[in-house]
């Protein structure tokens, strides 16, 4: 699953990873984990993401051909 999260993070007043890492209730380094596509947050996170970036989901995550 490829995501926009660093794009997003850039277009809401370049909010730091940190900032939206405490925002969303995780740490910085699983904000680093789903912007480099090693970690597939949860429903729940992607949801709570995509709140504080004021976008969808659908907006952050996009499912590849054979995912």
């Amino acid at each position: 699953m490829k995501n926009k999260l660093r794009e997003f993070r850039f277009k809401n007043d370049e909010i730091t990873q940190e900032s939206l890492a405490e925002l969303v209730g995780v740490s910085r380094q699983t904000i680093i984990a789903i912007e480099k596509g090693r970690f597939n947050p949860s429903v729940k996170l992607a949801l709570k993401i995509s709140h504080a970036l004021r976008c969808t989901v659908e907006d952050l995550f996009i499912i590849e051909e054979g995912d």
